[in-house]
């Protein structure tokens, strides 16, 4: 019990770490830069989005937590969509550029999906707990693009 509790942390931890590494490059941009570029009425209040990560990357972990052991799952989705969450906030944020981070986001949108088909083939609630994180990244990609045109 204390092994998977371990594990389980791990996972957890591993991921909320790819979140604050994104919030590194977020944070002095929203101090100096994306309070003043211009954003769609849809755009959420700056509150809602860290705890939304915060669920998602706890959503994620718990998610590859249940497929860690099956030794004929491929994590490389799981690893590339962790790696383009961290680039398009050193992208869109860090370098302030909506065009890249929307080329990125489109990246990051198909990694995540094909996430959620490669471990759906060995545990559905794995698959089923990356959902909300799909559809938060596809509102996410929505946002961007419309900051994208109204910034350009």
């Amino acid at each position: 019990m204390i092994k998977k509790t371990s594990k389980l942390l791990f996972f957890i931890i591993i991921c909320q770490t790819a979140g604050i590494i994104g919030s590194i490059f977020t944070y002095p941009s929203l101090q100096n830069w994306y309070p003043y570029i211009t954003k769609p009425f849809f755009t959420p209040p700056s509150f809602i989005f860290a705890p939304v990560w915060i669920i998602l990357f706890l959503l994620m972990g718990i998610s590859i937590y249940l497929v860690w052991e099956n030794k004929k799952i491929n994590l490389n989705w799981f690893w590339l969509q962790l790696g383009l969450n961290i680039m398009w906030s050193i992208i869109f944020f860090g370098l302030k550029s909506p065009a890249l981070g929307f080329i990125v986001i489109l990246l990051l949108w198909f990694a995540i999906f094909k996430t959620i088909k490669e471990f759906g083939k060995y545990n559905k609630l794995a698959s089923y707990l990356l959902y909300p994180y799909l559809i938060w990244v596809s509102f996410a990609g929505i946002l961007n693009f419309s900051i994208m045109l109204l910034n350009f």
